[in-house]
């Protein structure tokens, strides 16, 4: 095969992505990398082809390939994808008459499950926090907040004095798209609000104008920033001996999988989660083969 042929096309196409899709060096070297294992292969079969004729069947046939090297799903996807964009600009550039990339389908990738904390991880961790600083008594009333009612991490941030109803036992929250929702908040989170707003938001020195409204405020009385939260998340983590990837979104996927464990119906836990589609609630089914076979052994009339 004349190895020319590819050598030229794929320097011109990093010159394309760059000039037109302004992509950087590191992804342009990415994707010479993808793309440059397709001549490979068709040099292995033997196969003196250019660019310009490639046919479906060869590229289904480098998919079988990587299939059967062990390749995994997720660096199939990205060959493909690579592929898909590198003939897309041949056909851009009047090179090819048809994509052979057409019809070329990637793997379905599984959704990855999200790190979860059990219910006694949750415990030691906010166990872990000092209340007897403010600071403390801050980060343990948001870290409730955000396990009680399993809020995104920009809408605990974003909280509003005007949206709690503590006596009533739930909050309004905006999520995406600005939208409202309802959601409830239990006795431990409640109180842990209470006791941050009455000893130690009340008691700022400042309290800049623009975020009066603002439940959760730093020391110099502007709005907690989600960076903070992070970091406080992972010192406490730290400090309880949790090994895990923890990170304040791991509070909301906790919520959902401990709900859903508990009996909870996924369509009230997607309106608590503000999830457009169930189809993104479905992630935190995943139950453990115990828990299954203990509701199984449970309920089933046939072992009643």
């Amino acid at each position: 095969m004349n190895t020319t042929d590819w050598d030229q096309a794929l320097r011109s196409f990093s010159g394309y992505l760059k000039l037109n899709r302004g992509y950087s060096d590191h992804t342009l070297t990415a994707y010479q990398s993808d793309v440059s294992k397709f001549p490979a292969y068709l040099e292995l079969r033997g196969w003196a082809l250019s660019p310009t004729h490639i046919e479906a069947f060869h590229l289904d046939g480098f998919i079988v390939y990587l299939a059967e090297l062990g390749l995994g799903a997720r660096s199939q996807a990205r060959l493909i994808s690579a592929l898909k964009t590198f003939f897309a600009y041949l056909l851009d550039e009047n090179l090819i008459l048809a994509d052979p990339t057409e019809l070329l389908k990637a793997p379905k990738l599984g959704r990855k499950i999200p790190e979860v904390l059990t219910y006694h991880e949750i415990r030691e961790l906010l166990g872990a926090i000092d209340l007897s600083t403010d600071h403390g008594i801050r980060d343990r009333a948001i870290l409730e907040t955000l396990y009680a009612c399993g809020l995104r991490v920009s809408e605990a941030t974003s909280l509003k004095l005007t949206n709690l109803y503590l006596n009533q036992g739930y909050l309004r929250i905006t999520g995406k798209g600005n939208k409202e929702r309802i959601v409830p908040i239990g006795g431990e989170a409640i109180k842990q609000l209470e006791f941050y707003l009455h000893y130690v938001r009340v008691h700022l020195p400042t309290i800049k104008p623009e975020v009066e409204n603002v439940v959760f405020l730093n020391r110099r009385g502007g709005q907690l920033s989600r960076v903070s939260v992070f970091t406080a998340v992972k010192k406490y983590a730290a400090a309880a001996g949790i090994q895990k990837r923890v990170s304040p979104h791991t509070f909301r996927h906790s919520f959902a999988t401990h709900l859903i464990e508990g009996g909870a119906d996924l369509r009230a836990v997607q309106e608590m989660l503000g999830h457009e589609s169930i189809l993104t609630t479905e992630i935190y089914t995943h139950l453990d083969t115990d828990f299954l076979r203990e509701t199984i052994l449970s309920f089933h009339p046939a072992n009643q």
